[in-house]
């Protein structure tokens, strides 16, 4: 059985992995370089910038995610693109001005504003998967549409604050029925490690402020790429459930009830 110590000890290692591997340099004009250890879609590491203003500071992740997918062939120039992009930018309080995307921080909250820009630049990066023959449609507006179709009934777009004070956000949330506890479900269009390792910290962080019986449930879009039995394993020793898409069906009954 999974203890608290044991979670614990988990979260203290995200967060010392987080300090370690973030390094920072002097640029241009008072800003600072801040070199994250997410990885984009291309294996490079996040970078943002930061500087005093006002009162506070602004973090800016200086128009490179924006335009490194219009280099791509992705140019959001379409209403339902420039939809999904406030959409992922709403989702964390995130700004976007002539390609750039920013936040506003105090002292106070400069760890969780930086953390949210980096979600959603990750969020951001992942439309690049809705360019040309790479997929047909968003995967989360597939998750949703056969979760309509097969009637059950969940909250979209939910967001819970975990142990460390971050804010993490969830694609569904299904309520708890008498048969069922509490379902937390994501949608993971890319399956790869940096998203295995994302939802794992997710769920390990947001798992004990949610009752004792929830569960996590993750859909791994497998339309077209084959998911590694690492990406599998690694959610299923953290008791996060893996469904890989061409296989939803099966859980159909668990989550209707």
């Amino acid at each position: 059985m999974t203890s608290v110590e044991e979670i614990a000890g988990l979260v203290d290692q995200y967060r010392s992995w987080l300090k370690d591997r973030t390094t920072l340099k002097s640029v241009h004009e008072d800003w600072v370089e801040i070199t994250t250890p997410f990885i984009d879609r291309h294996n490079d590491y996040v970078q943002l910038y930061a500087k005093r203003e006002d009162r506070g500071f602004r973090l800016t992740d200086d128009g490179h995610t924006i335009r490194d997918l219009e280099l791509s062939g992705c140019v959001l120039d379409t209403p339902k693109r420039q939809e999904l992009l406030k959409l992922a930018l709403n989702g964390f309080a995130v700004e976007e001005k002539n390609g750039s995307l920013s936040v506003k921080a105090t002292a106070d909250n400069f760890a969780v504003r930086k953390h949210s820009l980096v979600q959603a630049i990750l969020a951001v990066n992942d439309l690049f998967y809705t360019s040309g023959s790479i997929v047909r449609s968003l995967f989360k507006e597939d998750v949703a549409r056969w979760l309509d179709l097969s009637e059950v009934r969940y909250l979209p777009d939910v967001q819970f604050t975990g142990k460390s004070g971050y804010t993490h956000h969830f694609d569904f949330a299904i309520p708890r029925s008498r048969s069922e506890p509490e379902r937390i479900l994501k949608a993971i269009n890319n399956p790869n490690k940096d998203a295995a390792q994302s939802l794992i910290f997710s769920w390990l962080d947001t798992r004990e402020e949610r009752p004792p019986e929830s569960r996590a449930v993750a859909f791994l879009n497998d339309n077209e790429r084959v998911v590694t039995g690492a990406v599998v394993d690694a959610l299923q020793h953290y008791e996060i459930q893996p469904v890989l898409w061409s296989r939803r069906d099966e859980v159909r009954p668990n989550l209707v009830a």
